[in-house]
């Protein structure tokens, strides 16, 4: 149930689809040089609450991502946030001092894509921010599509219930998926979700992860227009592959289980034709993991 925010200086270029989708494309304004089309922030695991100090950890590694954004000569194509940008429930409040911190991208003209995690709240949140849910198909859920120059960008609502750690596609999605996904063969595609595959990576984290995971894959592999799945919800950052595809685990903003093998922050993606360049970005600038990059090259 991905939600669009669009900058303030733009109108909104959603298109409702008969799938029960909605396509975002990214429009043409301004000069060349204002926005680099290439370019995603990735951001997730937020987990703002109403209550939290201005000054306290949480609130302040979001901000720290909002400024360095704001800060940029060249704006990113658009900013996604990953799903739990609630603290625990998706109270409103929590909602409220979210969108109240990432205010500021929205006034430099950054447009912002939002999903939802297993701490969030559907019905709280679309409420609380007081935006339009486009008519749509697929009963409480909503689905996205978001087009670049260099990629498709698929938001998917991997929320199966508040405070379930689990997450869910459903059938009806995976059909929207597989139906969107074969009327945009000719560029690549990456999935995006808030929950882990149980598949690739670190099997310790699969007991939490997507539970239609091997569903999806039936879906993914045999499409080769796939390149990537990211996802978030683990608190920590790692690469795997599986059936050719790159699994993408982006480190959370708000907090980490252990500071001694993990660390706060963000993700940008430079798109190109055969494939991306992701550079971590920490809230500790002097953390090793800061400024590291990791290429992905595309499957044929």
């Amino acid at each position: 149930m991905p939600i669009h925010l669009p900058a303030c200086n733009r109108r909104q270029f959603l298109v409702t689809l008969g799938a029960g989708a909605v396509a975002y494309s990214l429009p043409a304004f301004g000069r060349q040089d204002q926005v680099d089309r290439a370019l995603i922030y990735l951001v997730n695991d937020t987990h703002i609450g109403e209550k939290h100090a201005p000054d306290s950890p949480v609130p302040t590694h979001l901000r720290q991502v909002v400024e360095e954004l704001v800060g940029l000569q060249r704006k990113p194509a658009c900013v996604i946030v990953n799903g739990d940008l609630a603290l625990r429930d998706g109270q409103a409040g929590d909602y409220r001092h979210f969108a109240e911190l990432i205010k500021p991208l929205r006034e430099a003209g950054i447009d912002v894509h939002l999903t939802m995690g297993n701490h969030d709240d559907r019905e709280v949140f679309y409420r609380t921010l007081k935006a339009e849910r486009p008519d749509a198909a697929i009963t409480s859920r909503h689905v996205s599509i978001v087009e670049t120059p260099f990629a498709n960008l698929f938001l998917l609502d991997s929320l199966l219930k508040t405070m379930v750690v689990q997450g869910s596609l459903g059938e009806q999605q995976r059909f929207w998926l597989a139906k969107s996904l074969d009327e945009r063969s000719t560029k690549p595609a990456i999935i995006v979700a808030h929950h882990n595959p149980r598949l690739g990576g670190d099997p310790k984290h699969f007991p939490g992860g997507l539970v239609d995971s091997d569903e999806l894959w039936a879906i993914l592999a045999q499409r080769h227009q796939v390149k990537a799945y990211v996802h978030g919800h683990v608190h920590d950052r790692s690469f795997a592959e599986h059936q050719g595809i790159h699994i993408v685990n982006t480190p959370a903003t708000s907090y980490v289980a252990d500071s001694r093998t993990s660390t706060t922050g963000w993700t940008t993606v430079a798109l190109s034709v055969e494939g991306a360049v992701l550079t971590t970005r920490t809230n500790d600038p002097q953390h090793p993991w800061n400024g590291q990059q990791r290429t992905l090259v595309w499957r044929s």
